[in-house]
């Protein structure tokens, strides 16, 4: 089951001002979802950012705000995205069925959202190179959990490959630097 850009969504998780200093290699995760929003953006992929409990934890962190709409961010207060019904309702209305989720933390908010999805009916694939916690155990439990309940694993590098489907295109050209200059 290849990723086909015009069935997915994006959902970036919670990826928040004063969480985001703690999590580990941020610089990478941050990298790497700055990199899936700016194709999903040219492919016209729709993307949802969630912030949780924002008066908080502060807001999403610069570079991915700079990516992105105020109409593509949604507030929450439960861990499970999908379990907010205006959330739940604004990814039906988006009528496709496949989801690349991103975001921290792995073992809380990803994961209970990513579940809650999968059960709704949703095809989830856990783009890893684009997830952390604050502790490698936390990630890597959550990351084997989340596959045992047929979560799909992928990477940044799969996600563009399968939405661009072939090399010698002016868009593969246009994009490609986003994998080469990792």
């Amino acid at each position: 089951m290849l990723l086909k850009h015009q069935e997915c969504i994006v959902l970036v998780i919670d990826v928040q001002e004063k969480l985001a200093p703690a999590i580990l290699d941020i610089g990478r995760v941050e990298a790497n979802i700055m990199a899936l929003l700016t194709a999903a953006d040219r492919l016209a992929v729709p993307v949802v950012v969630t912030e949780h409990c924002a008066d908080k934890i502060g807001h999403t962190v610069t570079p991915l705000m700079n990516l992105v709409s105020k109409e593509q961010i949604v507030h929450k207060r439960r861990f499970s995205a999908q379990s907010e019904p205006h959330i739940a309702e604004h990814l039906a209305s988006l009528k496709r069925n496949k989801i690349v989720v991103a975001g921290t933390e792995s073992h809380v908010c990803v994961l209970q959202t990513t579940l809650d999805l999968q059960k709704a009916g949703y095809q989830l694939h856990l783009m890893v190179d684009g997830t952390s916690s604050r502790f490698q155990q936390d990630k890597d439990i959550a990351v084997h959990r989340m596959a045992a309940n047929g979560v799909e694993l992928v990477t940044l590098e799969m996600v563009l490959f399968e939405w661009l489907e072939e090399g010698d295109t002016d868009l593969f050209r246009e994009l490609f630097p986003l994998i080469r200059d990792r």
